[in-house]
């Protein structure tokens, strides 16, 4: 793939910086200069850091030095197998950022306009970003830095790549939720970075997730969850009347449930995916925006917008077990694969809080924009593949 003009672009260089916790019981300081090791890497091939060569910064900009404690945590709350990237959309900062998790190390960026959402296929190889202040996903190419501008439609919210990585779904909000505005649904042959197609859902869809099979996808939208026939691109049902707009939306690793976030009511639902009928409901905060759900699918994670923090649920009982603190108005949330990590996105904060779930606290934090400019770096929106 490439650039408009046909010649592959390079992926920008950015610098972050990473802060240990300030307390066990999760609160983050990004406070005065520490001395300690500086965050360095140089995104070259493979996203491997070079040694001492900075990575230059606009969106994340380093307001304190990486501390030897918060690279011992981050390395040792990665798990077995830290081999993956997170991929963080900073909307209101114009990028999306690369992190190799491993190295605890920011490796490199994709410019964008108000990216919301970025998914990954399977095997790292290719990105998909809702680029939601234009008409287009961007395809970029994480090795390379090669990319491709794939027109869909007005200010496109989310997009969702399948499990087996041959379908790519995009939100298409319009910009409007009242008449005129989006209902569609764009669908991307990864082959060929091309829209084949729409599907009709609701008024302002939000966000897509696929069941594990990779049969269905699951869309949020202002009247309801819409079921679509991956085979198909049919809609085979509508899930309406669930007391308030939905918005976050996640799928339990058999397939068998649907976690969403209700934010007009402060609830988690619980539904079943054969029948569409809510099985379960639980308050989670102030205007729940995103929710996650662990690997192995006992636990979930919501991010509570209004109340800056994160409630810990157990899947099967939907009980409240644990209250996270994290940054202002948390609106993004994602489980690392080997499920150890939850990477909690703060819209106002302009920071990631990033939680070890062995002990259900805040281990450290990536910080965002310089001085008081902190919507500079809105994250929006997390995806871990493995290394590119």
């Amino acid at each position: 793939m490439s650039a408009d003009n046909g010649t592959p672009r390079r992926l920008g260089r950015r610098r972050a910086t990473i802060v240990a916790a300030a307390t066990a019981a999760g609160l983050v300081v990004i406070g005065a200069p520490i001395t300690a090791m500086a965050l360095t890497g140089t995104f070259a091939g493979h996203g491997t850091p070079a040694a001492n060569a900075p990575v230059a910064s606009a969106g994340w900009t380093s307001r304190t030095a990486l501390t030897k404690a918060a690279l011992t945590a981050i390395s040792k709350a990665a798990g077995p197998d830290p081999d993956y990237y997170a991929y963080v959309a900073a909307s209101t900062g114009d990028e999306v950022v690369e992190v190799n998790v491993a190295a605890a190390a920011i490796v490199g960026e994709i410019s964008t306009d108000t990216a919301d959402g970025v998914a990954a296929t399977p095997d790292g190889s290719e990105l998909y970003i809702a680029d939601t202040g234009q008409y287009y996903v961007l395809a970029a190419n994480p090795a390379t830095g090669a990319e491709t501008k794939i027109e869909v439609g007005p200010y496109p919210q989310d997009v969702a790549v399948s499990p087996s990585g041959n379908l790519v779904y995009a939100t298409v909000t319009g910009g409007d939720t009242g008449p005129g505005g989006s209902n569609a649904v764009a669908v991307i042959d990864p082959a060929t970075n091309t829209v084949t197609g729409d599907i009709t859902v609701g008024t302002a869809p939000r966000q897509v997730v696929f069941s594990p099979n990779g049969s269905a996808a699951y869309v949020t939208t202002e009247t309801g969850i819409y079921v679509i026939d991956t085979a198909t691109s049919a809609v085979t049902q509508v899930i309406p009347d669930l007391g308030g707009s939905p918005q976050g939306i996640a799928v339990s690793p058999d397939g068998s449930a649907l976690y969403v976030t209700n934010p007009d009511a402060g609830t988690l639902l619980k539904i079943s995916a054969a029948t569409g009928r809510i099985i379960g409901s639980t308050p989670a905060g102030a205007e729940p925006q995103a929710v996650a759900v662990t690997p192995n699918g006992s636990t979930l994670y919501v991010a509570d917008m209004n109340s800056d923090s994160v409630s810990v649920i157990d899947a099967a009982t939907l009980r409240v077990t644990g209250t996270i603190s994290v940054g202002r108005l948390p609106m993004s949330v994602a489980v690392s694969p080997d499920g150890s990590q939850v990477w909690v996105g703060n819209g106002f904060s302009g920071s990631v809080s990033i939680i070890a779930t062995a002990a259900n606290s805040v281990i450290a934090t990536v910080g965002g924009g310089p001085g008081t400019s902190t919507l500079d770096a809105a994250i929006t929106g997390i995806a871990f593949a493995p290394a590119p």
